[in-house]
């Protein structure tokens, strides 16, 4: 049997790895909701949970953004990655990453690429982001995905960080949201399960495929820190735990970058080798 809040999303029910498929017509932040269930120790690994609405949901940065009801695909899920650790976690982002630009390109036919660390780009747009929150005692993490669908391009804002955004609509594609969100979900459980099983993003195939996806490489950038001040060289790769690798001094130095907003700087196509 199909679950269906009344008017919107159906999905079917529980399978593989995905215990609970819940959808509900609003809530403020479907990450806030499982950080909550995962307090629980009790509460399992495999949950999703999907809103029609979402009123106050979070980005990177402590950025706040909302969605219009049944036209994105705004949802959660709940790991428990005991196997992974520490300093490898920052990849289960860029995993989730893969996933969606995956599925936007099999199901719904745009040629999505990744910008490091979290977004989902069609073209120099945005079409996705993804917040990953753990628990405080390390336990669990909750990976959320805000991926604009039927948005109107006359409807699209642009983000928090001065991206332009798009949608699958915006962008000529008509895809059902429920066969999208399950071949996410399809992606996800692949990538996660391998990684996983063995934390090496090398052996798991992780890294080339999101080499592969990641537009960012090879581009000149801007890395905007945290804790204020930047730095703008040549991206060059990603590291085994997801840093990515910014040169800039004249000798080909790298810096790693673990956190930052990062903007393409050289135009699209203009890619660097190396």
């Amino acid at each position: 049997m199909d679950k269906q809040n009344e008017g919107g999303l159906r999905l079917p029910t529980a399978h593989g790895m995905w215990v609970a498929l819940d959808v509900v017509p609003s809530t403020g932040s479907t990450n806030a909701d499982l950080l909550a269930r995962a307090a629980d120790p009790g509460s399992p690994e495999g949950q999703v949970l999907v809103a029609e609405e979402q009123t106050a949901g979070r980005g990177r940065l402590g950025r706040s953004w909302s969605s219009e009801p049944g036209a994105s695909l705004t949802f959660s899920v709940l790991l428990r990655p005991a196997t992974v650790p520490a300093a490898r976690r920052g990849w289960l982002t860029l995993l989730t990453g893969v996933a969606v630009a995956s599925a936007v390109r099999s199901t719904g036919c745009v040629d999505a690429v990744l910008k490091w660390p979290n977004d989902v780009l069609a073209g120099d747009r945005k079409l996705a982001g993804i917040l990953a929150e753990q628990t405080p005692d390390g336990s669990a993490v909750v990976i959320g995905t805000g991926l604009n669908v039927a948005t109107a391009p006359s409807e699209l804002p642009v983000s928090a960080a001065g991206l332009a955004a798009t949608s699958l609509r915006a962008e000529g594609a008509t895809v059902s949201r429920e066969d999208l969100l399950l071949d996410v979900l399809t992606q996800l459980e692949r990538w996660y399960a391998a990684f996983r099983a063995d934390p090496d993003p090398g052996r798991s195939g992780l890294l080339d495929a999101y080499r592969a996806l990641c537009e960012t490489l090879g581009r000149t950038v801007r890395v905007e820190l945290p804790a204020g001040g930047g730095l703008t060289g040549v991206a060059r790769d990603i590291d085994a735990d997801g840093r990515l690798l910014v040169a800039v001094g004249p000798g080909d130095s790298v810096t790693p970058v673990s956190a930052g907003d990062v903007v393409h700087v050289r135009a699209p196509g203009q890619r660097t080798a190396g």
